[in-house]
């Protein structure tokens, strides 16, 4: 398929956005930002100075509307947060381990009642 600019005002139209009145910017997808400094000896092969961009061979171009962007803060909850696992005990237990064998052996962990 062969892209035009035609197609491209057809999406805009379809979408109902306005290019007079919308801010609609274009961002590029798929790149890399070198965030390593690099001392002056660095392998030029393997690694590339600081705070250069690649372009993948897949990147892509991604047109925004901000004016339509639904963008909403998060908000607190309107009730009392209490999850279904909050009623488990959090009070330590007693648990004893015995070791018959030595290595290799069996073991068995056996919950011991506390007597006041």
């Amino acid at each position: 398929m062969e892209f035009t600019q035609e197609d491209l005002w057809n999406q805009i139209a379809t979408l109902g956005w306005d290019v007079r009145y919308d801010n609609i910017v274009i961002e590029v997808g798929g790149t890399v930002v070198s965030g390593i400094h690099q001392g002056e000896e660095y392998n030029k092969k393997w690694a590339t100075p600081y705070g250069t961009r690649k372009y993948n061979k897949d990147a892509f171009i991604v047109i925004k509307n901000l004016s339509r962007t639904p963008f909403e803060s998060s908000k607190p909850m309107d009730r009392e947060h209490k999850p279904p696992h909050s009623q488990e005990s959090t009070e330590p237990q007693d648990i004893v381990v015995n070791m018959e064998g030595g290595v290799g052996g069996s073991w068995e962990v056996k919950e011991e009642d506390v007597k006041s």
